[in-house]
C-alpha cells in the first residue's frame, strides 16, 4: 500500500468515534484534575479527584486493558477516595484562610512550565507513528482471573499496599480526633 495514499479517518467511521470518545475521556480526566487542584474546599477537590481517577480507567480501558481499568475504578475511586472522604470528615476543620508565599511554579512561570509540557507532548503525539494493536483478550471472569494471578501480580500487590497506606493515614488523622 502506498503511504501517500493513507488518509486519516473521517469523524463518522467507527475510528474517528473512538478517536472523539477518547478526546472526552481525556478532556474528563483534565478537568477533574483541575477541580481536584484549584477547589478551595477539600470535599469538591476529593469529587474532582474522583472524575480524574473516572478519566484515568477510561485511559486504561483505550490501552487495551479492562482489568487495569477496572481495578482503577474498584479500588481508587472506590476505596482510596472513600477513605479520603472519611479523613475530610474527621479532620477539624480550619479557623480561618492561610495565605503564604506562593512556590516557585505559581502564576506566569506555573503557566509557561504547563504551557511547554502540554506543547512538547502535543508535538510528540503528532509525530508518533501509533499503531493499532490486535485486542488482546476476550475479558472473561477466567481470562482476568489467569491474567490476576500470573502476569498482573505485582499490580495487584502494589493497589494492595496503596489501600494499606490510605487506611492508616485515615486511622494516623482519626487517632487525633477532632478536638486536636
Amino acid at each position: 500500500m502506498n503511504p501517500s495514499m493513507v488518509t486519516s479517518p473521517s469523524l463518522f467511521s467507527v475510528d474517528g468515534l473512538v478517536g472523539v470518545v477518547f478526546l472526552i475521556n481525556l478532556v474528563i480526566t483534565i478537568v477533574g484534575g483541575f477541580i481536584a487542584c484549584n477547589s478551595e474546599r477539600l470535599v469538591r477537590a476529593v469529587a474532582g479527584l474522583i472524575v480524574c481517577f473516572i478519566g484515568v480507567a477510561g485511559v486504561y480501558y483505550f490501552l487495551n486493558s479492562p482489568f487495569v481499568a477496572l481495578m482503577q475504578v474498584l479500588i481508587y475511586v472506590g476505596a482510596v477516595s472513600v477513605t479520603i472522604s472519611f479523613a475530610i470528615m474527621l479532620a477539624a476543620p480550619e479557623e480561618k484562610k492561610r495565605v503564604g508565599p506562593a512556590g516557585p511554579l505559581v502564576g506566569p512561570a506555573g503557566f509557561a512550565t504547563a504551557a511547554l509540557l502540554a506543547g512538547g507532548f502535543s508535538v510528540l503525539a503528532v509525530r508518533t507513528d501509533w499503531k493499532v494493536m490486535a485486542k488482546i483478550n476476550d475479558g472473561s471472569i477466567k481470562t482476568i482471573g489467569i491474567e490476576l494471578l500470573t502476569n498482573y501480580s505485582m499490580v495487584f500487590e502494589l493497589i494492595s499496599i496503596v489501600l494499606l497506606i490510605a487506611i492508616l493515614g485515615a486511622l494516623v488523622i482519626a487517632r487525633s480526633g477532632r478536638d486536636n
